[in-house]
C-alpha cells in the first residue's frame, strides 16, 4: 500500500467502503428493537437474535446447509483432482470439449437447471429428496473446484515427480507425498468456493427442496415472502459472524495467502 499513489489509496478506500456498507448495514439492523426493518434509534437490542430460537426451522435448515455444502464439494473435489490432472498433463482427442463440457454449468442459468432438474427428478423417484440435492449442486460447484484445482496443476513443476521417481517412488507414493501436497492449496480453496457457492445456492434449490430438505437460503426466501422484520437480518449477522470467525481460523491455522494463492505464509 505504501507503494500506491493518493489517488490509488482513495480509489482502494472507496472499494473497501463500497464492499463493506451493505454488511455493516445489515449488522447494524439486526440489532435494532423495533418490529420493522430500521436501523437502531433507541438502543441496541438482542430481540431478533433471540427470536431465531424461536423458529427451529431455521436452525435444521441451517444443518442440512451444511451438510449439503460439506457432502457435494467434497465429492466434486475428489472428481476434480483427477480431471484436473488429466487436463493438464495430458494431450488427447476431445481435451478441450471436455473441458467445456465441465465448466458448461457456468453457463446454464440456474433457473433452467432447477426446472431441468425437478422434471428429472420426477421421473426417476427423487423429487424432494436429499440425495437429489447433492447431485444438482455437485453439478452446479463442480467448475467452481474444477479450475482452481486445474490452475494448481498447470502450476506444479513436473520436475519434482520425476525426481521422485527416479529415487524409486512408486505411482501411489508419488501422489500422496509429492503431488498432492504441490495442488493441496488448489484443492483445499476449490473445497471452500465449491461449499460456498453450494451453501448460498437458492435459485435451483427452491425448485427441488421439500419442506423436510429445505436449505437455510431458501427458508430465508420463503421467510421474506410473508414477513418483514429484522428477524433475517439477524440471521444474515450471525452467518456474517460465522464466516468472519472461519477466516480468521483458516488464516491462522494455514494462512489465506497460502489457501487463496499459494505463496508462503
Amino acid at each position: 500500500m505504501r507503494n500506491n499513489g493518493p489517488l490509488a489509496l482513495v480509489f482502494h478506500t472507496l472499494f473497501v467502503v463500497f464492499m463493506l456498507a451493505p454488511l455493516v448495514i445489515v449488522c447494524i439492523v439486526a440489532f435494532t428493537p423495533q418490529g420493522y426493518l430500521s436501523l437502531p434509534t433507541q438502543g441496541l437490542s438482542l430481540r431478533w437474535f433471540k427470536a431465531i430460537l424461536a423458529y427451529p426451522e431455521f436452525l435444521r435448515a441451517f444443518y442440512t446447509s451444511l451438510w449439503l455444502a460439506a457432502l457435494s464439494s467434497g465429492i466434486v473435489i475428489a472428481l476434480a483432482v483427477p480431471a484436473a490432472l488429466a487436463i493438464a498433463r495430458y494431450r488427447f482427442v476431445g481435451r478441450e470439449a471436455i473441458t467445456a463440457l465441465f465448466m458448461s454449468p457456468l453457463m446454464v442459468p440456474h433457473v433452467v437447471l432447477g426446472i431441468a432438474f425437478l422434471r428429472f427428478f420426477t421421473q426417476i423417484g427423487l423429487s424432494g429428496s436429499f440425495t437429489g440435492l447433492v447431485l444438482s449442486h455437485c453439478l452446479i460447484i463442480f467448475p467452481f473446484a474444477l479450475r482452481l484445482v486445474l490452475a494448481a496443476s498447470y502450476g506444479m513443476d513436473r520436475r519434482i515427480e520425476q525426481a521422485a521417481i527416479s529415487l524409486g517412488a512408486g505411482a501411489l507414493t508419488v501422489f500422496r507425498r509429492v503431488t498432492l501436497p504441490l495442488i493441496l492449496p488448489g484443492i483445499v480453496s476449490g473445497w471452500l468456493l465449491a461449499a460456498i457457492n453450494s451453501f448460498d445456492e437458492v435459485t435451483m434449490t427452491v425448485f427441488i427442496a421439500s419442506p423436510a430438505t429445505s436449505t437455510l437460503p431458501v427458508r430465508m426466501f420463503l421467510y421474506l415472502q410473508d414477513n418483514i422484520d429484522p428477524l433475517i437480518a439477524a440471521i444474515s449477522a450471525c452467518l456474517i459472524a460465522l464466516t468472519a470467525a472461519l477466516l480468521f481460523v483458516f488464516d491462522r491455522l494455514y494462512g489465506l495467502d497460502r489457501l487463496f494463492a499459494g505463496a508462503a505464509k
